[in-house]
């Protein structure tokens, strides 16, 4: 009988090997599936052994390798999130009916141009009519930066939406895999499920990710805060540009710096260029303005004793256009000379006097200030974002190529392997046919022996 029993328990592990094998090969091309296999061992018995068993079925899981995958993913998200909102910079401030530079050149040149006949209306009109597309450039460059600033508000919603429903998910996932392995029932789909969702959810925002004994994955933030504990999962909101976290009946504070994934990568971009930008374009504005005002209230328009007026007004930072007319540009510097024009000589000579401008490290946060012609200005604006756009765009391929790395090292393990799988659904088909000739010979000898008996 043991030869029987031994032949059949041979018969029935590799019947559960060429499943599992089919399964695998089934599952080639699902994404996140994880390749399994089956884990034998002996049976001992009283003489020659009983026979094989299937001790477990065995999923070919990396913890290791899952980190790495997971880290690279938030690493490209972040990177990602915020290169859309510099190429658009970029290609607006580069822009010839946007640039601001070519705006101030335009101004300055106007007021050069009158300077040869001060009086002419017509002249006086250019420097009014380039004033008011200086104001136009700066608004519309101003305006962009706003709503920016409000897209990145509503993606940051949109991703808080998405992050918060993917931790709903792996908690339930959680106590799935927690109730089947208190059952015994196999969990592998469930824990590729739930590997899946923590790399989505890794695009979104940095993870910590720890194995607990029964099962779960416990995830939390990059700063150590709880995401998922069990099947309890945290709620993340974002409320006058604080984020919080609520999980069970706790609410934390979640700083906004080092978060990864696309929702740091937002707010990196926000406070690292958007912020720098608003300040610096305010700073330009405020500074044509009351520069320009300054100067012309220094003169006379005609009627020669007229007192200059202001060209300029400031509001909320942007430069806007007074109600000023042609004939009150104040060119003059002397009361009683109306062709006079030393006080436009100085206007123009403006362009070459320096500005405060404050300066920022690649953190975003003010350094101190420095002083820049005024013409100068714009110009070196875009040059840092052009580094600032460069040196994201380096970043993403870098993080593209580690994530590509990452995946093919996953796989390597994890993943299937067709032509591993043709090899063992072959060498499973002869283990199963050379276990039931065993059974063919036993069932023969039995027969044979019952001939004898009888």
């Amino acid at each position: 009988m043991s030869l029987l029993l031994n032949a059949l328990s041979g018969a029935e592990a590799a019947q559960a090997a060429l499943t599992t094998t089919s399964q695998n090969v089934a599952n080639a091309a699902t994404p996140g599936y994880t390749r399994e296999g089956v884990l034998l061992g002996s049976l001992q018995g009283t003489q020659a052994g009983a026979g094989v068993q299937v001790l477990a079925l065995q999923r070919f899981s990396d913890g290791y390798k899952n980190l790495q995958l997971w880290q690279s993913n938030s690493v490209l998200g972040h990177s990602q999130a915020g290169q859309d909102y510099l190429t658009q910079l970029e290609q607006v401030m580069s822009d010839d009916t946007s640039n601001v530079n070519q705006g101030v050149q335009q101004f300055f040149a106007a007021l050069n141009a009158a300077s040869g006949q001060p009086d002419s209306v017509p002249l006086r009109q250019q420097v009014l009519s380039s004033a008011n597309a200086l104001t136009q450039r700066m608004g519309t460059l101003q305006n962009l930066l706003g709503s920016q600033q409000a897209s990145i508000n509503a993606q940051q919603q949109a991703i808080l939406v998405q992050l918060n429903s993917l931790a709903g998910d792996i908690a339930l996932l959680n106590g799935k895999i927690t109730a089947a392995r208190a059952t015994g029932i196999q969990d592998s789909g469930l824990q590729d499920a739930r590997d899946q969702k923590i790399d989505t959810l890794a695009s979104l925002v940095g993870l910590r990710v720890v194995d607990q004994p029964d099962g779960s994955k416990s995830v939390s933030l990059p700063n150590g805060q709880p995401l998922v504990m069990g099947t309890s999962a945290g709620t993340l909101s974002l409320t006058g540009g604080q984020l919080s976290l609520s999980i069970a009946s706790s609410k934390f504070s979640v700083p906004t710096t080092q978060l990864s994934g696309q929702l740091g990568g937002l707010f990196d971009t926000a406070a690292q260029v958007l912020s720098p930008l608003v300040t610096q374009m305010q700073e330009l504005a405020t500074n044509i303005g009351t520069k320009v005002n300054a100067q012309l209230a220094a003169g006379f328009a005609p009627p020669a004793a007229t007192p200059g007026q202001p060209m300029f007004t400031l509001n909320n930072g942007q430069l806007q256009l007074t109600s000023l007319q042609a004939t009150d540009l104040a060119f003059s510097s002397n009361p009683a000379d109306v062709g006079n024009s030393d006080n436009l000589s100085a206007l123009i000579a403006l362009q070459k006097q320096p500005m405060t401008l404050t300066q920022f490290n690649a953190a975003g946060q003010a350094t101190g200030t420095t002083q820049i012609v005024m013409g100068d200005v714009f110009n070196q604006i875009v040059g840092s974002l052009g580094t600032a756009s460069q040196q994201n765009q380096a970043s993403i391929k870098t993080a593209q190529t580690v994530r590509d790395q990452a995946q093919q090292n996953w796989s390597s393990s994890a993943g299937v392997n067709n032509d591993e799988e043709a090899t063992n659904l072959m060498q499973y088909q002869q283990l199963y046919q050379s276990n039931m000739k065993v059974a063919q010979v036993a069932n023969t000898l039995f027969d044979a022996a019952l001939h004898m008996l009888g």
